[in-house]
């Protein structure tokens, strides 16, 4: 019976959709289809009465009312006495198939969020085209952009089926991309206006500050990810994610957050691409001042290490000696080479795709998160290849978005282990690099787009039961140069 319901309701949507498309132009937003011819179908073939709970479950979602369901907060804001958060459910059977819709395919936490997006788009001032100086800057608190999305997986099992790896834990690499799609909804409500609407901006990832696995995510319990932008520069804003696994009796889970990061976004005017002004932020609370203060800080030690960079670079050239020094011998006397050691070139990997119309933006550009996911992939790959057993993943460390990447780019992905950390045998660490390169083959061109680097840990059982984890050794001197920079960032890493 529901596969039957499922396959009217495609094909009725289908007819709805293309119907409603047909007087719009290309990349705007779908009307509210009108499901009346729906409906109808429905209960003459299956009498479902107008408070059946799939006829209610419909009309809620194509309607603003939230549900009246215990089990539901779908597009719901709760309202306490110190921060109002809008709150949205990741739940796969309350998503339907808009597959007009840009990054649709990706997740359900996408889908959600961006029906939650819709009505910024759908909302222009008075009816008319507002360009970016039209719309003065205003400050807003940060609990005017808080969002939630949550993930009922205890309950859920089509959701919880989509997150699942093959060793029955969290597919992060999923995670990683919804984490961006949320960041991205929390930018847009911050940058629009009383009214609802938002000036024409191009509102892009530019960097990712560290994401950190503080305790382990369980597939089976239910998790929310929540946040808000915390700092806002004249064109650029910081925005602090946290997923929070509530314990709900579980003693093998605290409350404490499981995964916390820092997205930068920055604004760009839509039509010239130049940097704009956003709204500024008012922080409310204790709280939302040392959130305020803390990114302050990030933002000026940020700029402070790039500035140092460019006048250290010449002076490594004891250390570039000494790390060049083992790779020269698998070089030059490869028999007499460390057992325990594999030269940097032997562990990459690589593989490269076709960037999809179903992965862009409302801008026409690919999302941020989708390549986050795809480099996380690969970089799990690289460091299951090496080790030998799957790793565990601990950290995405500083990811800057140095290039848009474009629907049509020929995409390649680059992976190596840059190095690996064995003061601790018991508990080592292999840190993966991944390189993204747009690629255009008409104009013989390639340009890195990002740069990606991954932290992984290795299970405690194979270590007692005798795996070794090889040392990484660099042939070049670029290679050299490269494992030098991140040895130094992690070295300096800020809180």
């Amino acid at each position: 019976m529901e596969y039957r319901l499922r396959y009217i309701y495609l094909l009725t949507h289908t007819i709805v959709s293309v119907t409603s498309l047909l007087p719009c132009k290309a990349m705007q937003p779908l009307r509210k289809p009108n499901l009346s011819l729906f409906n109808t179908l429905l209960r003459s073939r299956f009498r479902i009465t107008p408070q059946s709970p799939l006829n209610i479950l419909i009309h809620n979602h194509f309607t603003t009312s939230p549900p009246h369901d215990s089990n539901s907060i779908t597009n719901t804001t709760t309202t306490s006495t110190s921060t109002k958060t809008s709150s949205i459910d990741a739940g796969s059977s309350n998503r339907k198939p808009i597959s007009q819709w840009p990054g649709m395919f990706h997740s359900p936490a996408t889908h959600a969020l961006w029906e939650a997006r819709s009505s910024i788009f759908e909302n222009p001032v008075n009816g008319n085209a507002v360009s970016s100086s039209q719309i003065k800057p205003i400050p807003k608190a940060p609990s005017r952009s808080r969002t939630s999305i949550f993930y009922n997986f205890s309950f859920d099992h089509i959701l919880r089926e989509q997150y699942r790896n093959p060793w029955n834990h969290i597919r992060m690499g999923k995670l990683v991309e919804d984490f961006d799609a949320l960041a991205g909804t929390i930018a847009f409500k911050h940058c629009s206006n009383e009214d609802g609407t938002v000036m024409p901006l191009l509102l892009v990832t530019a960097s990712v500050d560290r994401m950190v696995l503080k305790k382990p995510i369980h597939i089976d319990a239910d998790l929310t990810i929540v946040g808000a932008v915390t700092w806002v520069g004249r064109s650029s804003m910081e925005i602090q994610l946290e997923l929070i696994q509530p314990a709900q009796g579980n003693p093998n889970i605290s409350d404490t957050p499981a995964l916390v990061a820092n997205f930068t976004f920055v604004a760009r005017d839509s039509a010239t691409e130049k940097a704009v002004p956003i709204n500024q932020i008012s922080p409310e609370t204790e709280e939302e001042r040392l959130l305020w203060e803390d990114a302050e800080k990030r933002n000026k030690l940020r700029k402070k290490m790039k500035s140092e960079q460019k006048h250290t670079q010449n002076e490594d050239n004891a250390r570039l000696h000494s790390l060049l020094a083992e790779g020269r011998i698998f070089s030059d006397m490869p028999a007499l080479a460390d057992r325990d050691s594999i030269l940097l070139k032997d562990t990459c990997l690589q593989n490269s795709f076709i960037c999809q119309p179903q992965q862009r933006n409302i801008h026409g550009r690919i999302f941020g998160g989708f390549l986050m996911r795809r480099a996380f992939e690969l970089a799990f790959s690289t460091a299951y290849a090496f080790a030998g057993v799957a790793p565990h993943f601990l950290e995405v460390d500083h990811v800057d978005f140095v290039k848009p990447v474009d629907v049509g780019n020929f995409l390649r992905l680059k992976s190596c282990v840059l190095y690996t950390e064995l003061d601790n045998p018991d508990k080592p660490l292999v840190n993966v690099e991944v390189v993204a390169h747009v690629t255009k083959p008409e104009l013989r061109s390639s340009e890195v787009s990002n740069r990606f680097y991954f932290t992984f840990g290795v299970d405690p059982e194979a270590i007692k039961n005798g795996l070794r984890i090889r040392n990484v050794v660099p042939d070049t001197e670029e290679e050299a140069r490269k494992v030098l920079e991140r040895m130094d960032a992690e070295n300096s890493k800020f809180g």
